[in-house]
């Protein structure tokens, strides 16, 4: 009976390293959009589209958590779109415009003595800032709390091209960009986008 039990186990845990290894871990190539726009860092669906004119947001994460960010160097208004990536979603994410990383911020997970049990968790994330002369766009990286999860593949000052790999988030995770007001949208609640071929607004 316990050798039945130890062969399933490695029967399970054979079968994870193969689906983290060869489907979680997958990085298909993608048709980068030409054109003046800001295209999805993100494999997943769109949960949240919100205005913002505030200094500083908070951002709740799907399911379980949330994460603190300022706005104010991107734009003293605009909008925050956020982007779920279930465990079968590719979780590879890409620069959504050419340009400039201005920063890249990691922070860890951690627990925090909140009245509710959403915001009681601040999860790991890291946020990048990519500019374009004096066009900016946001992305966070959001993980699950208290895991080190996320895999940035770009350093400060760095240039990247838009589509160009950014990071990885090794589990179920959220991508939200923080964009300028100075744009027009063309996603919508509910849809599925892909990182690097799906087009989350055009610049005017």
């Amino acid at each position: 009976m316990i050798g039945t039990i130890f062969i399933i186990l490695i029967i399970l845990y054979v079968a994870f390293l193969i689906f983290h290894q060869f489907y979680f871990l997958r990085d298909p190539a993608r048709q980068i959009p030409l054109g003046n726009n800001i295209i999805s860092p993100a494999d997943g669906k769109i949960t949240l589209i919100k205005k913002f004119d505030e200094d500083k947001i908070d951002i709740e994460k799907q399911f379980l958590g949330h994460v603190k960010s300022f706005t104010k160097d991107v734009a003293n208004k605009g909008y925050i779109v956020s982007i779920f990536m279930s465990p079968f979603d590719v979780h590879i994410n890409r620069a959504p415009i050419s340009g400039t990383v201005k920063y890249v911020k990691h922070s860890d997970g951690k627990f925090l003595n909140a009245s509710s049990l959403a915001s009681t968790f601040e999860n790991e994330n890291v946020q990048m800032l990519f500019q374009d002369k004096k066009f900016k766009v946001k992305s966070i990286q959001i993980a699950g709390f208290l895991a080190r999860r996320i895999v940035p593949l770009v350093k400060e000052n760095e240039k990247v091209l838009k589509g160009q790999r950014i990071g990885l988030i090794k589990l179920g995770s959220q991508v939200t960009l923080i964009l300028p007001s100075t744009i027009k949208l063309k996603v919508k609640l509910g849809d599925k986008v892909s990182a690097g071929s799906s087009i989350i607004a055009e610049r005017k």
